[in-house]
């Protein structure tokens, strides 16, 4: 079965030029293009696309207005594009429920490997830029939040499910995280999936804020 896709860009050249890539593959068809962030939305409800590739910044509905609005109203995970690794918008776009973001000048191999990751279930958190994203998101929140995070949060998840955590968000794959506590990778998709469930989180992206927020991870912690 393949990948269903829609491509949200203000830039046509840009928003073709991604189509086209993405077409290339056999498990992957665009099922729609759209302008700006009305149409993106339009688009989802009506093509109920597994992928939506959103640009942050667009007329009419910005790409952050149109991520809260897809991720409350459907599966579709959404991957947004910016050409701004540090753009304010991507880190509202997180809490917004967004599986990760790509910079536009990704690479066609790279652009390909995140709609299947994210097809999957998985979320962008293996770049750099994205862990360093999260780290000043939590930040940020510290900072402007009146109301103190405390680790309780947690107190509902195993231990194993705990050092989980810990390892998702370092950004360990499964497969690494796996191999670090010497059991299979189904073992962990389910401590994945608790850890999940239990804290009522949408996504690895949010787990990772999660794990931030509370303590158990510290910006620069090897």
């Amino acid at each position: 079965m393949s990948i269903r896709v829609v491509v949200a860009d203000d830039q046509e050249l840009v928003r073709s030029g991604f189509s086209m890539i993405l077409e290339a593959q056999p498990d992957i068809e665009v099922v729609a293009e759209a302008g700006d962030g009305a149409e993106a939305v339009a688009a989802v409800r009506r093509h109920t696309p597994d992928v939506l590739l959103l640009d942050i910044r667009m007329p009419v509905m910005d790409g952050l207005e149109a991520a809260r609005l897809v991720c409350a109203q459907s599966g579709c995970k959404v991957v947004m594009l910016t050409t701004f690794d540090l753009d304010e918008y991507v880190y509202e776009a997180l809490y917004a429920g967004a599986s990760g973001f790509l910079l536009k000048d990704v690479r066609r191999d790279d652009l390909v490997h995140a709609v299947r990751v994210v097809a999957a279930g998985d979320s962008l958190l293996a770049p750099t830029v994205t862990r360093r994203l999260v780290a000043d998101i939590v930040r940020r929140r510290r900072e402007e939040s009146t109301a103190e995070v405390t680790p309780q949060r947690l107190d509902a998840l195993t231990a194993r499910e705990v050092e989980t955590l810990r390892l998702l968000a370092r950004g360990l794959s499964n497969a690494e995280i796996a191999t670090t506590l010497f059991v299979s990778e189904h073992t962990v998709k389910t401590h994945v999936s608790n850890v999940l469930g239990k804290l009522g989180l949408r996504d690895r992206v949010q787990a990772v804020i999660c794990a931030y927020e509370t303590g158990l991870v510290t910006p620069g912690a090897p």
